[in-house]
Order: structure tokens, then sequence, then C-alpha cells
């Protein structure tokens, strides 16, 4: 079996946008949870969650713009957009830009989610009963599905090597490392982009772990 080496990292996190930013405050024991910006959560039991800061993209913040046109950021659920800035954060981070057809059809993408587009699709039961089936968007299914946030990836890049999606709860992302890894040391990929992505902080998702 073939070694394996990590030449790239991609992070966004409740703590920061960036993986010298993320590191940094982890040292410095800063927490990534505080009250629930994104919505009203007086209603839920719980009112605290870890989300990923937004801004403008300096001092550690996460701007969508950065990262996908707002035209673009309407067609996928938000745990998509995380998982493609990771991605590209690690990609760049590699120096990885093969041009060879041979590197392209070599190089995979293996990135996971435990629950996907959570937001999604419970936006879209509202949708549904409040103003019929025929409101649904179009890109509804491809922007909520777990192995589209491996597809987007590899469409951007056109990475044409094995394309899968883990989905194991919480160790999604190990589990997809480790996978990938495997494909590699086992000779079926020579680069492969691996992690997991999620964006659970809903009313919905509050209310399940509740």
């Amino acid at each position: 079996m073939r070694r394996v080496v990590v030449t790239g990292l991609g992070m966004v996190t409740p703590l920061a946008s960036g993986v010298e930013e993320t590191w940094s405050r982890l040292l410095e024991g800063k927490s990534g949870a505080g009250t629930i910006e994104k919505f009203d959560a007086s209603h839920l039991g719980t009112g605290y969650a870890c989300e990923v800061p937004r801004g403008d993209g300096t001092d550690g913040t996460f701007n969508p713009d950065d990262w996908m046109a707002p035209k673009e950021q309407r067609k996928v659920d938000e745990f998509i957009l995380y998982g493609m800035a990771a991605a590209d954060m690690a990609v760049a981070d590699s120096g990885w830009s093969p041009e060879a057809r041979e590197d392209l059809e070599r190089t995979g993408v293996m990135i996971g989610s435990g629950i996907g587009g959570l937001s999604s699709i419970a936006e879209t039961a509202v949708l549904i009963k409040e103003r019929g089936p025929r409101r649904v968007s179009p890109f509804f299914i491809p922007g909520a599905l777990i192995n589209l946030v491996s597809g987007q990836v590899s469409i951007k890049y056109g990475f044409k090597g094995p394309n899968h999606a883990v989905v194991t709860a919480c160790s999604t992302g190990a589990h997809a490392i480790g996978d990938a890894a495997r494909l590699i040391a086992l000779d079926d990929a020579d680069v492969m982009i691996a992690g997991g992505a999620e964006s659970p902080i809903s009313e919905i998702g509050i209310a399940g772990f509740n």
C-alpha cells in the first residue's frame, strides 16, 4: 500500500473562517458558542449554538460572497457553501492545480455531511404548505443532497476521480478522510479532497437535538 500525506488544509468553523485564524483562537482558549443570531430562538429550549461568524471576510469572519456568487448561493444549502469554501482553501493551500487529463482523472473528492440540507428541507416543507408544490425551486433537491458538496467541488475544478459522500453523523468528516486515504493507499486515486460540512442550526435542528 502507498503512503498518504496531507498537503493542504481548509476550515470554516464557529471559531473563524480559515485555518490559521481557527487554530490561533483555539490555542487562545476561545469558544465558538454564543447566543443564536440566525433566528429568534426564544420559543425553543436552547438559545445557544456554535454559529460560523459572518462578516466582510476580515478578522476571521465568513463572507459567502468570497466563495460563491450571490446568484449561485440561492441554489444551495448553507452546508454546501461551507464545504466548498473549506475545499477551496485546502486546494489553494496544497498548490494542486492539475491540467493534464490523467491528473484530473486521478483527483477525487470525498466530502460528507451528517444531516445535509436540513434547513432547506424544513423551509421547503413550509413553502409547500403555505404556497403549494409549484413554488418549490428546481434547485431544491440538488441544493440539499449530501453528495452535492463533493459534486460541486468536482465540477468547479474539473476533478474526475472517485466522487463519494460519507454519512456517519458526527464522525462523518473523520470517516471521509480515512476512506479517502484508503483510496490513495490502494492506488484508486493520487489526490483526494476530503472532509465534512454541516449547517444544522435551524429551528428544526435545535428542536430535534433538544
